[in-house]
């Protein structure tokens, strides 16, 4: 039996903060604050421990499997299905959404740039791993 994934409630806030859509591939709702590399992570896991944390990059290689373990969530510019990010965020169970093509990483920068909006490090982020949807802030989930 497939278990329930949580969901953003639907609100004007909601509809108005959607900043992209790509494919999502495992998970539900999350919120949690944007990092772009692992001192990005061990930085926020100090700072707030309990804070979620979403890995943002262009694409995933096997190499980058330590970031996707540490962080609770997982978006990227690149990659469908079949991607090497879902396949991992799926194995890993983190939530993922991958195939935002309008996202522009800037990964050693720690930012980027999607729908005109800018996402700093430490900027909080909602994605939706059932149907790609991407928000800027945080959301109330049910």
């Amino acid at each position: 039996q497939e278990k329930r994934q949580p969901a953003f409630v639907p609100s004007s806030k909601l509809k108005g903060d959607l900043l992209t859509k790509g494919v999502g591939v495992s998970g539900g709702a999350l919120n949690g604050r944007a990092v772009f590399s692992l001192d990005h992570i061990s930085h926020f896991r100090s700072l707030e421990p309990e804070t979620r944390l979403i890995l943002i990059r262009f694409d995933t290689v096997p190499d980058d499997i330590r970031e996707i373990s540490a962080a609770d969530g997982l978006l990227t510019s690149r990659g469908g299905a079949t991607s090497h990010a879902s396949i991992v965020a799926h194995q890993l169970e983190k939530t993922c959404v991958v195939g935002c093509s309008n996202l522009m990483v800037y990964e050693k920068a720690g930012y980027g740039i999607v729908s005109g909006h800018t996402i700093q490090r430490g900027d909080f982020l909602s994605i939706d791993g059932r149907n790609g949807f991407v928000y800027k802030g945080q959301h109330e989930i049910q």
